[in-house]
């Protein structure tokens, strides 16, 4: 039978993954609604330059003496990003052909991580070589709670959750210096090149990549988060022990 303390700490946790569920997930929610919505009201506002994206980036990495590095078009919406294991900046039809304060802004910014790739930036570098490890991590905290509760194995899926959300976690906080940097560098060299001109056009890049950046804030909250979440049941258990 169980104590009243033990009902008391179930429904403790229980209320609590409601919580983080829906807490987390409104952030996520709000943080891609700031995205689209900053994207969509900048992507009708030109830059005076009248260049594209695609014209942009190759303009911007010519300047660094990157020549090696292939700049494609997609047709996923905001799937914009540079891929260094095949060296291509991929960049979404809006933004390959758009020439909007949006579309020079997000090419800047996938550009900035074709300059850091170049430079071998130590944060990049991290990401990079824990890339793999986090997808691993990723599909182990989609099916171990199932199992874990198929099997009874409470304890041991609590373990393996809380490393994998762990790794998670670390990934989503060394992205954030990445992605930080290849904002700043964006801003600043779209600037020194004469590619935004005045307080409008600046205004304008600055809340499209200053949206973005909330996205992967909330990713390491979530992360950290969840962490939390499976974390403390092993913790409080280890104190009754």
């Amino acid at each position: 039978m169980l104590s009243q303390k033990s009902v008391v700490s179930s429904d403790k946790m229980t209320a609590f993954s409601i919580f983080l569920f829906l807490g987390t997930l409104a952030l996520s929610l709000w943080a891609t609604w700031r995205v689209k919505a900053a994207y969509a009201k900048y992507s009708e506002v030109p830059a005076s330059s009248g260049m594209t994206g695609a014209e942009v980036a190759a303009r911007i990495m010519a300047a660094s003496g990157i020549y090696d590095v292939e700049i494609v078009e997609s047709n996923e919406m905001l799937g914009d990003h540079y891929d260094p294991m095949h060296k291509r900046l991929v960049l979404s039809t809006g933004n390959f052909r758009g020439a909007s304060t949006a579309a020079v802004g997000v090419a800047a910014h996938e550009t900035g991580h074709a300059i850091q790739h170049q430079m071998a930036y130590a944060p990049l570098n991290m990401r990079m070589a824990a890339a793999g490890l986090a997808g691993y991590a990723n599909m182990a905290v989609a099916f171990l709670p199932v199992v874990g509760f198929m099997t009874g194995l409470l304890r041991p899926m609590l373990l393996i959750m809380c490393i994998a959300w762990g790794v998670i976690m670390l990934f989503n906080l060394v992205t954030l210096p990445v992605e930080f940097d290849a904002s700043n560098r964006a801003k600043k060299v779209l600037i020194d090149m004469g590619f935004i001109r005045g307080p409008a056009e600046i205004a304008a890049v600055n809340r499209v990549l200053n949206a973005a950046a909330l996205t992967y804030v909330a990713a390491f909250l979530t992360s950290l988060g969840y962490l939390l979440f499976y974390l403390l049941p092993l913790l409080s258990g280890n104190r009754r022990d």
